[in-house]
């Protein structure tokens, strides 16, 4: 039989979605994401024991006192047991899925049982959806909705959907046709039919229907949380794959108590809503003759009042504790102000370590953080995609090359932070002769022919089963066996404790090593090729969302030394408990997290200045480095404890302002022949608090395309060229009265060119438009300017000087402003900037667009945390 390309059709018919129907899956992913933050919430926005209160209510309503005890004692253990949070995100999830599910399957299930050709054409999609793996749904929705709660909730809504179809069909088809004849014959329409007679009767059939959707929905929680949904389904894979016994005992028991209680109130709800269940409960209830009290229910009314009581309780309780929940920060160490970081990881050890430490570090900067265990395909998708924003355990170039040659597209390598790495089979010391790769053949039965494997997703399987085995001739004599991490250290710890020889996939460093007596088989053939690097992959912008964080993980590096220290005190400190082990490690190593993730000034980058509370009034005219430099010092100024105001005005009203004290300072004074003018009228009443940045220059610039103009002389006789025309700024600026007066006559091009008069932002439009069109243009222009960047364009020569030297530019301020501020004075004498900083600076303010240069310059700022502590220093 020929192959049936079945698997790759799916894949191009996904990569086909994918490219097409993205808005699609976005709009779907913001939907039920919105339905599930909203539900979680409520349900894990209040106080834990009030909420459990809520809970027990709803079972005294439904099913009696005795319920109502259970209830409440089952809720308090799963906060005593610290899973709270993790259960009502699983809570959260069931409902949001179930209800989506139930909306879609009642429906659906009374079409199929009016319609025989709609039941023939349902059943086998719902065989296909309630046979299927589960994990099946799981790859498609990652790849279309990214990890996290939409994936789990697609899942769960698609497994559980087939119970609520069938049984819905059933319950209706199963009504006595006579009485559906009978109806009818009365005169009953169709409509009236289906509500008055067939739903009723059906309906304890179609809740047993609708109980099944919820716990299946329940029961998919852990298959949700391979896909970051969170949850206990989180915690249940994380002791799945780290073999954490003790956690998984405790997140099954949570599992098991929202399981027992969805169930029994589903139930009870039958006997609610249903004529039948409400006869029966009757009956029960009249039959009881010892314990009535504890088949009493109370009203839905009294019940109600109930919750609603407890309800606003619980919300007045959160509402006070608000305004404490916020820890202050110290100053500038609140680098982060709350902005969200969503980090993944791979259960790998250096994974766990790295990205717990990163938690600490990020939450002490002000950052709030978001942590999802995966396996290596998801975590990869997701980052790509921007779900998570960076991990730190890419092995690279070997052991995630698929991932990495997948997705490389979408990511950005932030660099290594561990290295170089090696990988490696690895027997106890007690089994003697072996001690190569070499040595392995022959002695398959010695080890019952089994090489104990990791997940075989992780590259170095891949190298394992494709080169090694084949280069030390092992094929057919061994089976790689894919587990997982924690179940091949669970098989070594085995081995260990019996004495019996096993192999096992490990790789340095790995605290194993330090645990147990230990032998790294030699490589004499170099098979598993060269030592990796530990890396941090980020998903593309994310410099830009976060430019602090990305230029701390660019400089991250640990030892082996404190890389092992740091994996062996989160072991010491158990599942569960990875950050305090962190925060002992980073007692015992003080300072490192001030290298790690530097702040404006250190330690010490919040400390206020000596003049702070008082106000600057600043002014600036709209040129690039005006701009820049203004809302860069009122950040820092910010920072150091100061107040501020901005004003833009032209360069006329602003030095005005200056002079008659109504401003205090503004940074962009080009001397000695731009600002001319206005220096020579106010200089009495005016200090010059230096330069902080020069040499400048003034040219005319042409766009490269315009050939054969390369210097000013090469204008002459080409004014047809260019319309006779030379865009130029405002009127008032100096460069423009040295063009006119100078520049022209020293080229004999008056007459022959006319400058146009207009803005900076008009001159850079026209040469925009211009570039577009691929049309001549020459404009007015200096450097440093950010238009040198955006475009090729050339600076014409001036051979004869006719511009003048390059100008500074300097800080100018009011007469008597180094007797307001002192301080601040002695902070402006010493301000520099390089070409490269005001570069960077100019194009992140570009980025950020109009009205947002403030976050724009404070963007550049993080991405420069000591510029703060250089420029503006304090308590030397």
């Amino acid at each position: 039989m020929p192959r049936l390309s079945f698997g790759a059709w799916v894949e191009d018919a996904v990569d086909w979605l994918q490219s097409n129907l993205t808005w699609i899956f976005d709009a779907i992913k913001t939907v039920l994401g919105g339905m599930y933050d909203g539900v979680n919430a409520v349900l894990g926005g209040g106080e834990p024991l009030l909420l459990a209160g809520i809970f027990a209510v709803i079972a005294f309503w439904l099913r009696g006192v005795i319920p109502a005890v259970l209830t409440f004692a089952g809720f308090a253990l799963i906060d005593s047991l610290a899973l709270w949070d993790e259960a009502m995100a699983t809570l959260s999830l069931v409902v949001v899925a179930a209800v989506i599910t139930i909306v879609i399957a009642v429906p659906t299930g009374i079409w199929a049982a009016r319609n025989n050709r709609v039941s023939a054409a349902l059943r086998p999609v719902l065989d296909v959806m309630q046979t299927m793996p589960a994990f099946v749904y799981l790859i498609p929705g990652v790849m279309f909705f990214g990890v996290g709660v939409t994936p789990g909730v697609i899942a769960t809504i698609v497994f559980a959907m087939p119970p609520g179809v069938r049984m819905t069909e059933l319950g209706i088809r199963q009504v006595d046709g006579e009485l559906v004849e009978a109806a009818e014959a009365f005169g009953t329409t169709p409509k009236h039919t289906l509500t008055r007679v067939q739903l009723p009767l059906a309906l304890p059939t179609i809740m047993a229907g609708i109980n099944q959707v919820i716990m299946l929905a329940l029961s998919m929680v852990v298959i949700g949380g391979m896909a970051g949904a969170g949850g206990l389904g989180e915690k249940v894979y994380a002791a799945i794959t780290q073999l954490q016994v003790g956690l998984a005992a405790e997140s099954g028991i949570a599992v098991v108590i929202l399981a027992m209680y969805l169930d029994r109130m589903t139930g009870a709800l039958n006997e609610r809503v249903s004529p039948l269940g409400r006869r029966a409960a009757a009956k029960v209830a009249a039959g009881a003759r010892r314990l009535k009290f504890t088949h009493y229910k109370p009203g839905t009314a009294v019940a109600m009042t109930g919750v609603v009581v407890l309800a606003l309780v619980a919300g007045g309780l959160n509402i006070a504790g608000s305004g404490d929940s916020e820890a202050d920060e110290a100053g500038s160490a609140n680098v982060g102000q709350g902005q969200k970081i969503n980090m993944g990881y791979i259960p790998w050890d250096e994974g766990i370590a790295s990205t717990f430490l990163w938690k600490e570090i990020l939450e002490q900067r002000g950052y709030e953080t978001g942590i999802t265990q995966l396996d290596a395909g998801p975590l990869y998708s997701g980052v790509a995609r921007g779900d998570i924003d960076f991990q730190t355990d890419s092995w690279l170039p070997t052991t995630h090359k698929d991932y990495w040659d997948k997705y490389s597209g979408q990511l950005d390598d932030l660099g290594s932070w561990y290295g170089p790495t090696s990988l490696e089979l690895t027997v106890p010391s007690y089994v003697e002769g072996i001690d190569s790769l070499e040595d392995l053949k022959g002695q398959g039965k010695k080890f019952d022919g089994k090489i104990i494997g990791i997940e075989a997703s992780a590259g170095m399987m891949g190298t394992l089963n494709k080169k090694v085995l084949k280069e030390y001739g092992l094929e057919g004599e061994y089976e790689v066996v894919s587990s997982s991490t924690s179940s091949m250290l669970a098989e070594l710890n085995a081995s260990i404790k019996k004495k019996e020889p096993v192999v096992v996939t490990l790789w340095s460093p790995h605290w194993a090593y330090g645990k147990h007596d230990l032998k790294k088989l030699k490589d004499p053939k170099g098979a598993w090729g060269k030592g990796e690097e530990v890396h941090t992959v980020a998903h593309k912008g994310f410099a830009k969302k976060a430019p602090a964080v990305a230029k701390w993980l660019k400089d991250f590096e640990l030892s082996e030394k404190q890389l092992t220290s740091l994996e062996n005190e989160i072991q010491n400190a158990g599942q569960g408990q990875e950050q305090d082990g962190v925060r002992t490690w980073l007692e015992k190593n003080p300072g490192l997290v001030d290298k790690l993730a530097p702040v404006p000034g250190g330690a010490g980058g919040s400390q206020q200045g000596k003049d702070a509370g008082k106000t600057v009034n600043m002014g600036y005219f709209p040129w690039d480095e005006a701009i820049a430099s203004t809302y860069l010092w009122q950040n820092m100024l910010e920072d150091r404890g100061y107040r501020t105001t901005v004003k833009q005005l032209d360069p006329g009203p602003l030095y005005t302002g200056l002079a008659q004290g109504q401003l205090d300072v503004q940074f962009d004074s080009w001397l000695p022949t731009t600002h001319k003018d206005y220096w020579d009228r106010y200089k009495e009443n005016l200090t010059d608090l230096g330069s902080w940045y020069g040499p400048t220059s003034l040219e005319l610039s042409v766009p490269s395309y315009v050939k054969g103009i390369d210097s000013l002389e090469d204008l002459k006789g080409q004014g047809k060229k260019f319309n006779g025309k030379i865009i130029g700024i405002e009127s008032s600026a100096g460069m423009m009265g040295t063009l006119n007066k100078k520049v022209l006559k020293e080229y004999g091009l008056e007459g022959e060119y006319e400058v146009v008069s207009s803005s900076t932002s008009s001159m850079l439009a026209e040469l925009n438009r211009s570039i577009k069109k691929k049309e001549p243009v020459v404009v007015t222009l200096w450097s440093p300017h950010w238009a040198y960047g955006k475009h090729d364009l050339k600076k014409l020569k001036d051979p004869k000087g006719a511009w003048g030297k390059g100008e500074q530019i300097h800080t100018v301020a009011k007469k008597d402003f180094a007797k307001d501020f002192p301080e601040l004075t002695g902070w402006l004498k010493d301000f520099e900037l390089s070409e490269a900083q005001l570069a960077s600076l100019e194009v992140e303010i570009q980025k950020g667009g109009a009205g947002k240069e403030k976050e724009s310059a404070r963007r550049w700022m993080d991405a420069n945390p000591d510029v703060v502590a250089k420029l503006a220093p304090v308590g030397g």
